[in-house]
């Protein structure tokens, strides 16, 4: 039997420490810094897991995103974190949970790099390759509400427009520092295979 290749494609469970630290932060009851070696811990043992397991290609589990697009919103202002259409999901429990999407409502500037910070985190930690995953603009471009956006972007492609520059610009930073790996996350190209998604 030929070779199996195995790598993590999306986030890991958070920890439950790593998860109460985040309510934490955003209450204001541990300080930034505080934060930032709760996540490191958290990374690390990504890391481990995924090495332990005999993964290929590591990540850092995305322990530092609040959800898989989080790189992208709190890397720049102009969302509104939770202001745009609700997503259900259902607990393990079985009992809904109400996701609420990101929304542009200002004209985006970016903040910081939105990965580059991570990935020399990663870098350091492993001899492993690495790699890094950025979403998609198809899937930053469910973050456009054409009554909540209009103000900072006239349509969708003038938002999508700063998404792509933004991304590239990431990935020609990733690719500075020695990345060679970037996955483009939730692409959803199968869905234009259907006509009323098109357009």
């Amino acid at each position: 039997m030929g070779e199996v290749r195995a790598e993590v494609v999306g986030s890991l469970l958070r920890p439950d420490y790593l998860v109460a630290a985040r309510k934490e932060l955003e209450a204001g009851e541990i300080e930034p810094a505080r934060f930032k070696e709760v996540e490191d811990r958290a990374v690390d043992e990504a890391i481990e897991l995924q090495v332990a397991a005999g993964i290929d290609v590591v990540t850092d589990g995305e322990q530092r995103r609040y959800a898989f697009f989080g790189h992208l919103v709190d890397s720049m202002s102009g969302f509104d974190r939770f202001g745009g259409w609700a997503i259900p999901f259902r607990d393990e429990k079985g009992e809904q949970l109400v996701f609420k999407r990101p929304v542009v409502v200002e004209k985006l500037q970016p903040l910081r790099s939105m990965a580059a910070e991570d990935f020399t985190y990663l870098r350091a930690r492993t001899k492993h390759p690495a790699k890094v995953t950025l979403i998609s603009a198809q899937q930053a471009a469910a973050y456009y509400d054409p009554e909540k956006s209009k103000g900072a972007y006239a349509t969708r492609d003038a938002y999508l427009d700063d998404i792509v520059r933004y991304s590239r610009r990431e990935v020609d930073e990733l690719a500075r520092l020695g990345c060679t790996y970037v996955q483009i996350d939730a692409p959803q190209y199968a869905a234009l295979l259907d006509p009323e998604l098109r357009e």
